[in-house]
């Protein structure tokens, strides 16, 4: 790779597609992170080993997140940060603890709610079924059936006349447990057996599990032109893909660098943050910290370095809905292949103000990528990110941005086919600084 800032091209838009395709789960997508950051260099470090203050990429893995760092030549234990933020997973349906359920001849899932879904985007979808098990001795496998498995089946016109006037209704509990076969007895351990012989696993091995359906269609691009593309979970596969290759980009380009770059992509998001693998949790702190005091540094480094870091939250946001447009702020209409968006909030939803702009811009200016400002319409509720709780638990400026999609919390959402590659070529320039 040149020691020029990386320009990536429409072959990154592929390469999105191969790994969300990959991902269908949070874990899924820290071990696909974690394989691309190895084949960079990167090597992982165990959070209960001692930690060296050596250079080069090293990354730790918990659960459904990874938290990636590059060490320079030269890095002194004061030197500050460039952090790229992320989250890891999407709103689904996800598996309770006693699975096994149905009735009426019919074989069914039960399922718990994740997050926001748009609930009618799961009907009538052919679902897989991924996540991770937990073995008796403590220790993980990865699981996905990425087949026809599963599907919440909608209700006939037929037998809901008043769907055409009234719209939709659905309950959450009674109309999204999806079928998945005929029984005439529903027997408890049936779906952890199949799945324990799915995953090559000695019958009865599995003592626990975190198990999510997902859509099985693979995304493809859209449209006349292929300006768009389709696919699921870009909230926020997008940017943790993105941030994978900027920060192997970074790595691997041979350039002196002033900071040390930083991959944060975090779990549970879409449920508040707070856990020991979410944003509002100390993973990131924790980190940050061990490698300065594993360059020799104290107390004093730690305050200096977080005192000049800066962090890019990168989430997807919202591009003008051609059907909805007067639910958008009248003055900002972002637009797919437009670049990424700067999201601002004044009442700190998000956590860009002036000086975070001028970061972003200056990192947008010099990869020569365009980009696009999104505030919420006054009357309609702002969402959030991981910004405003990375701010606030580690005193570190922070900037919200990301990339524009419509359907967002749609098992199916939609982006531009330019957007991807904007994102990531303007996350390589501010990484490097």
């Amino acid at each position: 790779m040149s020691s020029s800032p990386s320009r990536f091209d429409r072959g990154h838009t592929d390469d999105l597609m191969s790994f969300l395709a990959a991902s269908p789960t949070p874990y899924h997508a820290v071990a696909n992170a974690a394989a691309r950051l190895e084949k960079a260099g990167f090597r992982q470090v165990a959070e209960t080993d001692a930690w060296d203050g050596g250079t080069g990429g090293k990354y730790v893995l918990r659960g459904g997140a990874i938290i990636a760092w590059y060490v320079p030549e030269g890095a002194a234990p004061h030197t500050p940060y460039r952090i790229v933020g992320a989250h890891t997973d999407s709103p689904n349906l996800r598996v309770k603890p006693r699975p096994d359920s149905g009735a009426h001849g019919w074989r069914q899932v039960a399922v718990e709610l994740y997050g926001g879904p748009l609930l009618n985007s799961w009907l009538d979808r052919d679902l897989g079924l991924a996540g991770r098990l937990t073995l008796r001795d403590g220790s993980t496998r990865l699981v996905d059936v990425d087949r026809p498995l599963l599907r919440v089946p909608q209700l006939a016109i037929h037998l809901d006349r008043n769907v055409t006037g009234d719209g939709l209704k659905l309950d959450k509990q009674r109309h999204l447990q999806p079928v998945w076969g005929l029984a005439e007895t529903v027997r408890d351990g049936d779906l952890i057996a199949f799945l324990e012989e799915e995953a090559g696993l000695d019958a009865g091995s599995v003592a626990g599990w975190d198990l999510m359906t997902h859509s099985v269609e693979p995304p493809a691009y859209l449209g006349r032109d292929r300006e768009l593309v389709a696919g699921p979970r870009m909230d926020n596969l997008l940017s943790v893909h993105a941030g994978v290759a900027a920060l192997a980009a970074v790595a691997t380009a041979g350039d002196p660098l002033p900071y040390v770059p930083v991959l944060a992509a975090f779990d549970h998001e879409e449920t508040g943050s707070q856990s020991d693998t979410g944003a509002d949790g100390p993973l990131l702190g924790t980190v940050l910290e061990r490698s300065v005091f594993a360059r020799g540094g104290g107390y004093e480094d730690r305050a200096r370095s977080f005192a000049d870091t800066v962090c890019l939250s990168s989430d997807t946001g919202h591009a003008v809905h051609p059907n909805y447009a007067e639910r958008h702020d009248p003055t900002h209409h972002p637009r797919l292949n437009g670049g990424p968006l700067l999201k601002v909030n004044v009442n700190n939803r998000y956590a860009t103000d002036g000086s975070g702009r001028a970061v972003f811009a200056a990192a947008c200016e010099k990869a020569g990528v365009p980009f696009q400002s999104f505030v919420s319409n006054n009357s309609m509720p702002c969402g959030t990110t991981i910004g405003p709780i990375t701010a606030a638990r580690h005193g570190i400026a922070t900037v919200d941005i990301g990339a524009a999609i419509l359907s967002m919390h749609s098992a199916r959402e939609l982006c531009g086919a330019d957007d991807p590659y904007l994102l990531a070529n303007a996350l390589v320039a501010f990484l490097q600084g």
